[in-house]
């Protein structure tokens, strides 16, 4: 399962655009908005007319937490007076003007480790939803091996996490559990000390809220806290990563939904944006990490696996330094797919020289496939090979080829007779050579 983590805006979206499938019997209000600074969300009050007459809260929706503890929530409680319209603009605005300093971690309320420092770009503002502490949940499933497990605990708020194994209930479910025996065993662990009151309608909402994340594919969902007053919710806080590898069957289900860059990390290229988009629309795997255009050796490796034997063996030859890419192919990608792979990683290979005058060096891997056709990959190679030859000849680069699995040998075969054609210089293994020995040898040469 691959997680790509997604704005708490956009968790709550689509939990709302299907909330009455999972939740029939509760309300939710859903009157939530993502700006990027008061200018925007003083235009969103022309079409929310809520912003301009609720009491606001406002928060960066940038893919961390203890944004409490980082002073970074604006809310009744906290700020002088209602949180209005006005005053939450004027707030976005002033955490916007410079770099934010942001601890993941503290000791109490004392940050403890070094910060992350970079500016706030996105907000999510809804109104202030007044309950009592008594009425806060906390909820979350993820998976864990083999089992989707489902956590709940009558406490919710930033202090759950401190005493989580006596205040947490972790309930695992196969993946070939039905779901009478589901709601069965959801409902005889709810916690103990949730409100009499509540237990029932507790015990509905977590049986809608797993199903909600096992059928809208869901990595990871959270709920922290939720407010549950009768029939009617409150989402205060929620933390949501999707997999990814189920995005080309679930446009519809989430909607346009963004894969933002972390706080703190640099900003995606293009290149990797093109993959990441490319890899959303197929049902094999696309993934593509730049870390050092500039470096000598560059990797297109077919299967995951496999990418991280060949990138910790480049890294134990040649250095950290000289690895350029970190990425994958699999999951029988078609021609068409991984010519545009290969073409991406061509293209950005092929922009300058190695800086110390060196050839470059691009390894073409893989361990054994076991259903995706090589051939018809490596036709893929080829065009792209046809398309970047000039280039390839001009920067100086050297290919070592080590595949194995269905219709390899004609792969080779054709992947050989198109580089001798094209007048590129390159060597070809099948599956008796081992996987870092490919790697030994262009290191070597």
């Amino acid at each position: 399962m691959a997680q790509k983590a997604i704005r708490e805006y956009d968790a709550k979206s689509i939990l709302a655009k299907h909330w009455d499938k999972y939740f029939p019997r509760f309300t939710y209000a859903y009157e939530t908005v993502l700006v990027k600074n008061g200018p925007e969300l003083r235009e969103a009050a022309i079409d929310h007319s809520w912003l301009s007459s609720k009491t606001l809260v406002a928060k960066p929706d940038m893919l961390f937490g203890k944004r409490g503890k980082n002073g970074l929530v604006l809310f009744k409680d906290k700020a002088p007076g209602d949180v209005t319209l006005v005053k939450a603009a004027n707030w976005i605005d002033s955490k916007t003007k410079e770099k934010q300093e942001v601890h993941f971690s503290f000791e109490g309320d004392t940050p403890s480790g070094n910060p992350s420092v970079d500016y706030l770009t996105h907000f999510i503002v809804e109104p202030f939803a007044p309950h009592d502490q008594a009425e806060e949940y906390y909820i979350s499933a993820t998976c864990v091996g083999d089992d989707d497990v489902l956590y709940m605990s009558a406490e919710g708020g930033m202090e759950v996490e401190e005493g989580w194994d006596e205040k947490v209930v972790e309930v695992a479910f196969p993946i070939t559990a039905t779901e009478a025996e589901i709601e069965e065993k959801i409902k005889a662990n709810i916690p103990a000390d949730v409100a009499q009151k509540d237990k029932a309608a507790f015990a509905q909402f977590a049986i809608g809220f797993f199903k909600a994340y096992r059928e809208l594919n869901f990595a990871y969902l959270e709920i922290n806290p939720f407010v549950m007053q009768g029939r009617k919710i409150e989402l205060l806080d929620m933390v949501a990563k999707l997999d990814d590898t189920a995005g080309f069957m679930m446009v519809e289900e989430w909607g346009n939904v963004e894969y933002p860059t972390a706080f703190g990390m640099e900003e995606k290229s293009p290149e990797v944006l093109a993959i990441e988009d490319a890899d959303a629309k197929t049902g094999a795997s696309l993934k593509l990490t730049l870390l050092k255009p500039d470096a000598r050796i560059w990797t297109m490796v077919a299967g995951g696996g496999a990418s991280v034997v060949y990138a910790d063996t480049i890294a134990d030859l040649a250095g950290i330094e000289d690895l350029a890419n970190y990425g994958e192919y699999s999951g029988g990608p078609t021609t068409g797919e991984t010519k545009f792979y290969a073409e991406t990683i061509l293209d950005l290979m092929t922009r300058k020289k190695d800086l110390q005058g060196r050839d470059k060096i691009l390894i073409i891997g893989g361990a054994i496939a076991n259903f995706t056709d090589v051939a018809a990959t490596f036709t893929g190679i080829i065009l792209a090979f046809e398309e970047y030859a000039d280039k390839m000849k001009e920067i100086g680069m050297k290919i070592y080829v080590r595949r194995g699995g269905p219709n390899y040998e004609k792969g080779l075969r054709d992947i050989k007779a198109a580089a001798d054609r094209l007048g590129l210089w390159i060597d070809v293994y099948g599956p008796e050579t081992h996987v870092t020995d490919i790697v030994r040898m262009a290191v070597e040469a």
